[in-house]
């Protein structure tokens, strides 16, 4: 404390003396008297000016700029000074002091970018000052003996306070830095990079130089922090880097902590790479050694999974598991981020997803319209039905009323598609949709975002045909309809696999169809109509409202059934159950509405058969199943 206060009395005691920068130069007595007394003030315990530089400068010097640090009384001098400066000019009257050598001004050329970025300053007056111009000079001139971490974080200084790339000086120092690239250590070339990175971005020639050296020595590197930063930070400018820090990093799993391993998963969502190995370590390592995480690491987690599509349900489990008792404190935001990202995943967490819905009407008033509908579709895709149904859906129906209007065409076409699949969209919704000025926005529209909303547009208009008795029209046109081939073909791609399994029970090509386009936006995998004997007939002749050209005209015999074989592979299911996702649930819905006794054929009964013969037994047994379950009904 008392050397503090000798210092600080010095400071007050040179100001009276020293003059301003358009005064004339203090006389060298004067000179020599303040260099003296400077000198005689005594270091003071405390750690050297570099020790207390931000994290992000603080890189560490060399052995041999310890050592020399060490050995010099009059530089440990200008780190007290430099550390007690509590304004730029106090460290602007430091060169009037004292002669400074081109390592000290450059140190002071540091302090004063960070006293700018600390307390937020202007730096024009202080590039303009004629002091800040002699240390700039001084640096310059002496550039070589620049010490390399002060070198460093010079170029970073005079970066952060604005100078002029183009300029002399600027460009001295810059080529000193790439010509001394080979000497700095790991460490060092990692913060340089992480800041050009931030400043110049990717078109910076000595970034490039930087990563090309990052790229050579990899294998130097140690500890999970820089491992870290480099992944979030400079990956993206280079994919060959970003390919050896994964390594490093699938090393280093163990090492990581849980603010480790979401960064790096960030890294990872934001550029798109979805590295098995690693994630699985992470995943590993995230389930066996924390047990607690923040709501932060919940969030950013289940974002990056979802962004990646990388399913692991035991770190589901414990996301879900540890998020609930979030849920209470979470804003909106953080709300509808966390439920899309599981329903991204299909991922089912009952009690999590009913602590959302008495979330939405707990916090009615604060949910913005965009807010609720994310909820809604994210309902709708894993088609949850919160236990207090009927009060949730009388808070959205009440909210949305007066919205409908303001929403964008896509996002209102995805809410009332949404809640179709939910079972909950009323009149006005399936007429806002299905009038003629609103479908008309996207007519001629031929991207795969438009005809993903045109093939919804005919789900709603099927739901509205099928499930709303109180609903009167408008319908879409059938010329809509009879273009649905050629769209559907685009989004949803033609599947079958019960042709050769089925030729058995057919007994007759004629005797069925498959991979079935609807008026109803859905396919069917495949069709048949039976007599009351379970017996297959010709369907040629027969008539078919359900398909967008019928061939026959005959209506179906007295006793016969029409019968759609629905298959559902993996996709169809929410991720590790049995439950069919809400656009299947609809889709089976309206097949069962349009007359069709339904045949459901999932994936894991179906791939478990291997032979033709035991797969085309399966479906004639499902077939007289269901059948008989529709008598006993």
């Amino acid at each position: 404390m008392a050397a503090r206060l000798v210092r600080r009395c010095c400071w007050r005691h040179f100001g009276a003396f020293v003059s301003a920068p358009s005064a004339a130069p203090a006389s060298p007595l004067a000179s020599a008297a303040k260099t003296a007394i400077a000198r005689a003030l005594p270091p003071a315990p405390s750690a050297p000016f570099h020790a207390s530089s931000p994290s992000r400068w603080a890189d560490g010097f060399s052995v041999k700029e310890r050592v020399e640090d060490a050995r010099n009384p009059e530089h440990r001098v200008i780190s007290e000074l430099l550390e007690t400066a509590a304004s730029p000019q106090e460290l602007l009257q430091l060169n009037e002091l004292q002669s400074l050598n081109s390592n000290e001004a450059s140190l002071v050329i540091i302090q004063l970018s960070r006293l700018v970025a600390e307390k937020n300053l202007e730096t024009q007056s202080i590039l303009q000052d004629e002091r800040f111009r002699q240390l700039v000079v001084v640096t310059d001139s002496q550039i070589s003996q620049v010490w390399n971490n002060t070198l460093v974080n010079l170029l970073k200084s005079l970066y952060s306070l604005g100078m002029d790339s183009s300029g002399r000086e600027m460009q001295s120092v810059e080529h000193e830095v790439l010509w001394r690239l080979r000497r700095l250590s790991l460490r060092q070339l990692a913060s340089l990079a992480e800041f050009l990175a931030l400043k110049q971005g990717k078109d910076s020639k000595l970034l490039n130089e930087v990563i090309k050296k990052l790229e050579l020595r990899w294998t130097e590197l140690e500890g999970t922090k820089t491992v870290v930063i480099l992944m979030a930070k400079i990956g993206h400018v280079s994919p060959t880097l970003m390919d050896r820090l994964e390594d490093k990093a699938l090393e280093l799993a163990e090492q990581f902590n849980p603010d480790d391993i979401r960064k790096i998963m960030l890294a990872l969502a934001y550029q798109n790479r979805r590295s098995v190995p690693l994630l699985r370590a992470l995943s590993y390592h995230l389930i066996q050694k924390h047990s607690e995480l923040g709501l932060n690491v919940l969030m950013d987690l289940i974002f990056a999974y979802g962004k990646l599509n990388f399913h692991q349900p035991q770190v589901f489990q414990k996301i879900a598991t540890d998020l609930q008792p979030h849920v209470p404190t979470m804003t909106p935001l953080e709300v509808t981020r966390c439920i899309r990202s599981f329903a991204l995943l299909k991922w089912l967490n009952l009690p999590l997803f009913e602590a959302i819905a008495q979330y939405a009407l707990d916090n009615a008033k604060e949910l913005s319209v965009l807010h609720l509908c994310s909820i809604i579709l994210s309902f709708a895709r894993l088609n949850f039905q919160p236990s207090g149904s009927e009060d949730f859906f009388g808070m959205v129906h009440e909210k949305l009323q007066d919205h409908l209007d303001n929403l964008e065409p896509p996002v209102l076409t995805d809410l009332v598609w949404s809640l179709c699949v939910l079972q909950q969209a009323k009149v006005p919704y399936l007429q806002k949709v299905l009038a003629p000025h609103f479908h008309a926005r996207i007519r001629g529209d031929q991207s795969l975002k438009a005809q993903n909303s045109w093939l919804k547009l005919v789900h709603i208009n099927a739901a509205a045909r099928l499930e709303s008795p109180d609903y009167r029209g408008p319908f879409l046109p059938a010329e809509v309809l009879s273009a649905l081939d050629r769209a559907g073909e685009k989004v949803a791609p033609p599947r079958s696999g019960l042709k050769e399994p089925l030729a058995g029970v057919l007994g007759s090509t004629d005797n069925g169809r498959f991979d079935v386009p609807t008026v109803y936006g859905w396919r069917i995998d495949a069709e048949m109509v039976v007599n009351g004997e379970n017996k297959p007939l010709p369907l040629k002749a027969l008539a078919a409202p359900h398909l967008l050209r019928s061939e026959g005209t005959k209506p179906l015999p007295p006793g016969a059934r029409r019968v759609a074989f629905l298959k559902w592979d993996f996709p169809d299911f929410s991720n590790r159950s049995k439950e069919l996702l809400g656009r299947c649930v609809m889709a089976r819905r309206h097949v069962q509405a349009a007359g069709f006794l339904v045949v459901d054929v999932p994936y894991y009964e179906f791939q478990d058969l291997k032979s033709e013969r035991q797969r085309a037994a399966y479906l004639k047994d499902k077939l007289n199943k269901a059948v008989a379950k529709e008598m006993a009904n």
